[in-house]
C-alpha cells in the first residue's frame, strides 16, 4: 500500500494506545462489571464498603409512624405515597434532634407538584394544578390546606 494510506493509521493505533494506557492508569484497578453483571452497570468495587459505612440521612414511613398520629392519616389522602421526607427532610437525626426535621410551609415546596402545567407529562396532570399567580400568591398554601388532609380547607 502507499505511504499515504499507513500515516493515517498509525495515528489512529497510537491514539488508541494512548487511551488504552491513560484509561489503565487512571481507573482504578476494582472498577468495572462485577458480579451483578449489567444489572449496576460499572462501579468499584472497593466503594461498596464507604457507602456501607456512611450513616443513612432516609428512614421509612413506618419510623415516623411510632410516633406522629398523621401518618395514620395521611395513609388514606391522596398524599399517601409520598415519603414523609419529601415534605419535611431527611430525618437523620430525628428523633434523638427534634430540631433537625425541619418543617418547610412555603409555596415553592407545594408548587413542585401542584403548580398548573398546561401539557400532561407522566400521569402529572391527574395531580390537581393551580395558577401560582392567580391564586392567592402571597399566602402560605398550609394556611388554608393542611397536606395530611389535603381534601379539607383548614378554619381559620
Amino acid at each position: 500500500m502507499k505511504e499515504y494510506v499507513w500515516r493515517p493509521m498509525y495515528v489512529v493505533v497510537l491514539i488508541a494506545a494512548l487511551s488504552l494506557a491513560v484509561r489503565f492508569f487512571l481507573l482504578p484497578h476494582d472498577f468495572g462489571v462485577h458480579e451483578g453483571g449489567y444489572k449496576y452497570g460499572y462501579y468499584r468495587l472497593g466503594n461498596i464498603a464507604e457507602w456501607e459505612s456512611r450513616p443513612a440521612l432516609f428512614r421509612s414511613a413506618d419510623d415516623c409512624g411510632d410516633c406522629h398520629r398523621q401518618s395514620e392519616s395521611l395513609s388514606a389522602s391522596p398524599h399517601a405515597f409520598i415519603s414523609c421526607q419529601n415534605c419535611h427532610g431527611p430525618a437523620a437525626g430525628h428523633p434523638e434532634d427534634p430540631p433537625t426535621l425541619a418543617i418547610d410551609t412555603g409555596r415553592d415546596l407545594c408548587l413542585r407538584c401542584h403548580a398548573d402545567l398546561s401539557y400532561p407529562a407522566g400521569g402529572r396532570d391527574a395531580v390537581p394544578g393551580i395558577d401560582p399567580l392567580g391564586h392567592h400568591p402571597f399566602r402560605s398554601c398550609v394556611g388554608c390546606h393542611d397536606p395530611h388532609h389535603p381534601r379539607q380547607e383548614v378554619q381559620p
